[in-house]
């Protein structure tokens, strides 16, 4: 006969109603006894349930039912049989649900790599649901096993409250740096008290009216992804940071073209000259650079805690979910105590196989459903708690956010000079760093103690559990078996001591289990902060990359543009390097959200491979001595493990790389923003440089003069019709030997640089011929020590490298070129000048006309 009360033990259904154990049930067991044989005690044959138990049989994770050796489908034997959730459905689960299962059947089975490693399961991976959180503490009553999930929802939306609140903080700085600037004005009765108000006014309602655009930008994009208000889904997750982080490249362009427009009424009501307007423009990029300084190191550091909160919030739900699953297994532990002992019974014949499951039946319900209502009401006192503890912290973070607006408004009522601004700015960080840490203090305060809080209901309930169970099984002990068994009440006594004796060792092995999970958990952890780690790395070297990149991109424009002073150079690379820094800031803080998205993406392969590596940990660590079939196992088990690690570490590449595909198309955006933007700058810079020449070009040509040269010599008696045309046509004929000069000089300038061209290109073969010879002799080694993916790279890097030194001889060439040309333009523009002053002067001396109207001098028109 089959003794099955193994598998009753372990596939026990939590949900069924109880019954207690009193004497009159006692009675029953015997009755019952008498009534029923014992042949039909084993409803499976013992040879099929031995070898399906033995199978070790590998399944897909959602299928609950599982073929057994005899070919029928019944439910695991290690999974609770009730019903599953949907892929893609999360659902509120009971703490009785969690707390009183009796194996490990709430976790899926994670043991096939083709569920691990699977599309379909990815796919609904992304489209599942889960619990939207807005604060640390509701994650602790959060029954759902999408933690990791909603932590990291969490971080994502403390980058973005940090995006937002340094964005405010711009609007506010630069405000009040015009404000610096008005000051000064005013002192110095350049514009009016109504206008300085007005200007200031104006500013902070554009500033105003730009952020509540954004606000209600993001506000539609919220709503058009929000099909239910609890919950969210990794999809919509990442749709929702793509579309955020679009809207704030828009916002950042309006801004800075706000800025703009700003800086020039500024200039324009200050009415004053051009050196002014320049060296304020310049000031005001400067100190604007220092600004985004500024915002960058806050960003940094702030990002740095919430990444480090998100650890602290890892490593507290990771102990709070421990203490969770500590009840459960260790009543399980000493419920198999108790089983041990009626097994003991049973092969005495002081029991039946049929009495003894039945009682082991009514203690199991029996103390479940107790169980199942002391979880009910701990978990409501959970939610009870933590609502009181919101509502508190939510007045403590009004309370402190009014002191942070006073302290704020108290700095920026101060009057700053000009001069003073660097100070002003000091001020600004020291506020900043103060209220940062206060607010880094605040809330890691308030997690722990609703983490405190959370633990102390949940040890009161292990206390209420051990104390019921330990009284269940002295009423069995000591009322029931006396009954059923017809022992002694010393027998009985003798037996609940023998059980008490036999737990502490099961419960030392439970605990030693116990505790080696939890150091994996805090690898785990560790092996995280790795990676983040990395991640902090990689977004260092792509900002230092940018920044090289884009140095020498805007000095290659500025070298050929090569017609501006140094001041409008030095204008146009420090106004660069503004937006630039602005751009890095915002690529830094989206690189951290895709690095949380992707942590989010492939965290449950990644909790899969960790239940895999705690199923190993309890295997391994069940027994010191093992047969040979149990090492087969574990070492097939090993091999597994290392596969899926393999796995789960070539899927992080690929999703890595989606990722960083997907961060390299928003900063083109950016950066395509950053070159719109330079490119109006540089225009306005030329096109102001040309204002100035041409006024400078009509100062000295003075046309009014030559107007009444010409009508005094047509009216004068002394110029006769023959003179005048002869002195034009001398005139004509030396502006054409001019010409021919200009052109036989330029057509053999032109020559010269094609001649010395050709003989940089021949060089420049003659070095790749020898190159390649070198390449040649080396092939051989190349081929042999060289993968073709290096060969490739190789060659690509060979490619770029002559391209780049092709566009660097042909820069060369046309700086030479326009040099020249402007050389013989300069000359031939003097030579021009020369004529014509010969020319004037000889009219003016045939007509007798004065030169007193206008003093010619060869020396008025500067060369060059």
């Amino acid at each position: 006969q089959r003794d099955d009360s193994q598998r009753l033990l372990e596939g026990f259904n939590s949900d069924d109603k109880g019954r207690s154990l009193t004497r009159s049930k006692a009675e029953s067991y015997t009755s019952k006894e008498e009534m029923v044989s014992e042949e039909d005690d084993s409803p499976l044959s013992s040879n099929i349930t031995a070898f399906a138990l033995k199978a070790k049989v590998i399944y897909p994770i959602n299928q609950k039912f599982r073929p057994l050796a005899d070919g029928s489908s019944n439910p695991s034997l290690h999974e609770n049989p009730k019903q599953a959730a949907l892929p893609n459905q999360v659902m509120e689960t009971s703490p009785s649900g969690s707390l009183g299962s009796l194996s490990q059947g709430d976790k899926e089975d994670c043991s096939s790599s083709t569920t691990i490693h699977s599309s379909a399961s990815d796919d609904r991976f992304q489209a599942r649901t889960f619990l939207k959180v807005t604060c640390f503490p509701e994650v602790l009553t959060c029954e759902s096993f999408d933690v990791k999930l909603c932590l990291c929802s969490l971080v994502l939306k403390d980058l973005m409250l940090l995006d937002a609140e340094l964005r405010r903080e711009k609007h506010v700085i630069f405000v009040q740096v015009l404000k610096i600037y008005l000051t000064d004005f005013y002192h110095k009765k350049k514009i009016s008290d109504d206008l300085f108000k007005k200007i200031l006014l104006t500013q902070e309602n554009d500033f105003e009216e730009l952020q509540k655009q954004l606000d209600s930008i993001l506000q539609n994009t919220e709503m058009s992804g929000a099909h239910n208000s609890e919950y969210q889904t990794l999809e919509d997750l990442e749709r929702k940071e793509r579309e955020y982080s679009e809207h704030i490249i828009d916002n950042m362009e309006a801004f800075w073209k706000q800025v703009d427009k700003a800086q020039q009424f500024l200039l324009d009501q200050s009415k004053c000259s051009s050196a002014k307007a320049s060296k304020i423009t310049m000031d005001l990029t400067e100190r604007m650079i220092a600004v985004e300084g500024l915002l960058s190191e806050s960003q940094d550091l702030r990002a740095m805690d919430v990444q480090e909160r998100l650890f602290n919030w890892e490593f507290i739900v990771k102990a709070v979910d421990s203490l969770k699953s500590y009840i459960p297994e260790e009543c399980k532990c000493r419920l198999n105590t108790v089983s041990n002992i009626l097994d003991h019974l049973t092969v005495k014949n002081n029991l039946s196989v049929r009495q003894k499951e039945e009682l082991l039946t009514d203690l199991h319900k029996a103390f479940w459903e107790q169980l199942a209502h002391f979880s009910n009401e701990c978990a409501q006192q959970s939610k009870d708690l933590i609502l009181k503890q919101l509502e508190y912290r939510a007045k403590k973070r009004e309370e402190f956010k009014l002191r942070q607006k006073a302290e704020q408004g108290c700095l920026l009522s101060k009057t700053f000079q000009t001069e003073e601004f660097h100070d002003f700015l000091k001020a600004y960080q020291e506020l900043l760093e103060k209220r940062r840490q206060i607010q880094w203090d605040l809330e890691e305060e308030e997690d722990w103690e609703s983490a405190e809080a959370v633990t102390d209901l949940y040890k009161e309930l292990h206390s209420k559990a051990s104390h019921t169970l330990a009284e269940l099984v002295k009423e069995l002990f000591l009322q029931t078996l006396p009954v059923v068994t017809g022992l002694s009440v010393r027998e009985c006594e003798l037996l609940k001591e023998e059980w008490q004796e036999n737990l502490v060792p099961q419960l030392e092995k439970w605990n030693t289990y116990h505790q080696r999970r939890w150091k994996l958990l805090q690898e785990q952890l560790l092996v995280e902060k790795e990676l983040w780690l990395k991640e902090y790395a990689l977004s260092a070297v792509i900002q230092k990359h940018l920044c090289e990149t884009q140095e020498k991109m805007i000095q290659s424009v500025v070298s050929r543009v090569g017609c501006l002073s140094d001041e409008s150079v030095n204008y146009i690379l420090q106004k660069h390097k503004l937006l630039l820094c602005s751009v890095l800031r915002r690529v830094t803080l989206r690189s951290l959200g895709m690095a949380t998205l992707m942590h989010m993406r492939m965290s449950r392969k990644k909790g899969l491979l960790q239940e895999l590596r705690e199923q190993h940990v309890l295997q391994k660590s069940s027994s010191h001595c093992h047969d040979e079939d149990q090492w087969q196992l574990l070492k097939a088990v090993e091999s597994h493990i290392l596969e899926e690690e393999e796995k789960l570490e070539e899927e992080t590449q690929q999703t890595h790389l989606e990722f960083h595909q997907q961060l390299v198309n928003e900063i083109q955006e950016a950066l395509h923003f950053l070159q719109q933007h330079m490119e109006q700058v540089i225009g306005q810079t030329l096109l102001q440089h040309a204002r100035q020449e041409a006024a400078e070009k009509n100062s000295d040509d003075e046309p009014d003069f030559k107007e009444r040269l010409v009508e005094t010599a047509v009216e004068s008696v002394y110029g006769t019709h023959n003179n005048i045309n002869r002195l034009v046509q001398n005139y004509y004929q030396q502006l054409g030997k001019i010409t021919e000069s200009y052109e036989g000089k330029k057509l053999q300038q032109l020559k010269s640089l094609q001649a010395e061209r050709g003989e940089r290109s021949r060089l420049k073969k003659k070095q790749e011929n020898e190159q390649a010879l070198k390449e040649q002799l080396n092939k051989g080694l190349l081929d042999i020590s060289s993968a073709v993916r290096q060969r490739m790279v190789l060659h690509q890097k060979k490619i770029l490298a002559q391209f780049e030194l092709q566009q660097q001889i042909r820069l060369e060439s046309l700086k030479q070129k326009i040099l020249g040309l402007q050389q013989l333009q300069t000359e031939l523009e003097n030579q021009l000048q020369e004529a014509e002053l010969d020319f004037v002067t000889e009219l003016a001396t045939l007509a007798r006309v004065s030169l007193a109207m206008k003093k010619l001098s060869k020396r008025s028109k500067p060369t060059g």
